[in-house]
C-alpha cells in the first residue's frame, strides 16, 4: 500500500510539472510578466508626474519642467544601471551595498543568460521605476527658479548615492532597518512599498531644496521694513492638467502598491494583491475628501479648490503605501483620512515659514511619507 501512495504522489508530481511546462504562464513567467505589467504603470506615472507639475506652475515655466522630467528619467536610469542598484542590493555590509558578488548588478554585468534573468532584469526595471519617482518628486518643490544643471547636479546625487543608501537600508536583505535581516536594528521595518523609503526622501529632499533656494517672486508679501509677509496665490495655469497628473499618478500607484509584491506565482499573493489595490483605492478616495473638508472648513476663501483635491488624493496614496500589504480596509481608511489632515496641516506651517514649495512636495510626500 505504501509504496502504491509513493508511485501515485511522484505520478501526480509529474502531471503538476507537465501541467505547468505547458501552461500559457507558468510560474516564472507569470512573476516576470505580472512585474513587467507593474513596472509599466509605474513608469507612466512619470507622465503624471509631468502633467501635475505643468498644470500647477506658471505657462512661462511648462517647457522647463517638462525638460527637467525627461533628464530625471534619462539620468537615473542611466545612473541605475552603472551602478544605483549595486549599492541598493549587492553586497553583505549593512550600510551600503557592495561589489564583489556572483550576481552583481552593478552595470547588471552578473545577471547572465540563464533561465532566471529575465525576472532579474525585469526586477532591475522595477527598481528604476522607483529610483526615478523618488528623483522627480523633488522638481515640484524647486519648480520656476532653478537652474538646470543645479537641479541636474541634485538628480545625480540622489540617484547615485542618497536613494540606493536608503534602499539598502530597509529593502536589502542585510540592511540595517531590513526586516529580512536577523541582525537588524530593533527587529527592522517594514515599508512595504515605499512611504519611506521613496516618498519620505524624495519629499525631504524637496523641502530642503525649497528652503535653500528661496521663494519665487511674487509669492510672498514684501513688506517696506524688509522681510516676507503673508503668501500670494500664485495659482497654476492649467487645472486640466493638474487633475489628469492626479488621475495618471492614481492609476500608476496600484503599480507602484501591488508589483511591490513582486511575485504572483506563490502562495497567498492573489490575496496579498486584493488587498493592496483596495486599500490603495479606499486611503487615497477618503484622503481626498478629508483635505477637501479641511480646507473648506478651515482656509477662508479656498473654497472647493482642484489643486488641494488632487493633493490629498496623492497624501491618502503617499500615506498608505508603507502598510497597503497589512491594514485592514478600516486601517486604510483611518490612515487616508489623517493623511488628508497632515498634508494640510504641514503645508499651512511651510507657508507660515515662508517657504515655497509649489506643488506641496513637501507635504504631500514628504509629511504623508513620515506618517504613512
Amino acid at each position: 500500500m505504501n509504496a502504491t501512495v509513493e508511485e501515485l504522489l511522484a505520478r501526480l508530481e509529474q502531471l503538476e510539472a507537465r501541467v505547468d511546462e505547458h501552461s500559457l504562464f507558468p510560474g516564472a513567467s507569470a512573476d516576470v510578466l505580472f512585474l513587467l505589467v507593474a513596472s509599466l504603470n509605474v513608469f507612466f506615472m512619470q507622465c503624471g508626474f509631468g502633467m501635475l507639475e505643468a498644470g500647477s506652475v506658471t505657462s512661462r515655466s511648462t517647457q522647463a519642467i517638462l525638460l527637467k522630467n525627461l533628464l530625471d528619467a534619462c539620468l537615473s536610469a542611466f545612473i541605475w544601471w552603472v551602478m544605483g542598484h549595486g549599492i541598493a542590493f549587492d553586497g553583505t555590509n549593512d550600510f551600503i551595498g557592495t561589489a564583489g558578488s556572483d550576481m552583481s548588478s552593478f552595470f547588471l554585468s552578473g545577471y547572465g543568460s540563464g533561465p532566471d534573468s529575465g525576472y532579474h532584469r525585469v526586477f532591475w526595471w522595477f527598481q528604476w521605476t522607483f529610483a526615478a519617482a523618488a528623483a522627480t518628486i523633488v522638481s515640484g518643490a524647486v519648480a520656476e527658479r532653478t537652474h538646470l544643471l543645479a537641479y541636474l547636479s541634485y538628480t545625480v546625487l540622489i540617484t547615485i548615492l542618497i536613494y540606493p543608501v536608503i534602499v539598502h537600508w530597509v529593502w536589502s536583505a542585510e540592511g540595517w532597518l531590513s526586516a529580512s535581516n536577523a541582525d537588524a536594528f530593533q527587529g527592522g521595518v517594514i515599508d512595504f512599498a515605499g512611504s519611506g523609503v521613496v516618498h519620505l526622501t524624495g519629499g525631504t529632499a524637496g523641502l530642503c531644496g525649497a528652503v535653500i533656494i528661496g521663494p519665487r517672486n511674487g509669492r510672498f508679501q514684501k513688506l517696506p521694513e524688509g522681510g516676507l509677509g503673508v503668501p500670494l496665490p500664485m495659482p497654476g495655469h492649467a487645472p486640466v492638467l493638474q487633475v489628469l497628473g492626479t488621475f495618471i499618478l492614481w492609476l500608476g500607484w496600484y503599480g507602484f502598491n501591488a508589483g511591490s509584491r513582486l511575485t504572483l506565482s506563490s502562495g497567498d499573493d492573489s490575496a496579498v494583491v486584493g488587498r493592496i489595490v483596495a486599500n490603495t483605492t479606499i486611503a487615497a478616495s477618503t484622503s481626498g475628501l478629508t483635505a477637501l473638508l479641511a480646507t473648506l472648513a478651515f482656509s477662508k476663501g479656498r473654497g472647493y479648490d482642484v489643486a488641494t483635491m488632487c493633493n490629498g488624493i496623492l497624501s491618502g496614496l503617499v500615506s498608505v503605501t508603507a502598510g497597503c500589504a497589512t491594514l485592514p480596509l478600516w486601517g486604510a481608511l483611518i490612515v487616508g483620512a489623517i493623511g488628508g489632515l497632515v498634508n494640510r496641516g504641514f503645508g499651512q506651517l511651510v507657508l507660515r515659514l515662508k517657504v515655497d514649495d509649489p506643488l506641496e512636495a513637501s507635504s504631500v510626500h514628504g509629511a504623508c511619507g513620515a506618517w504613512g
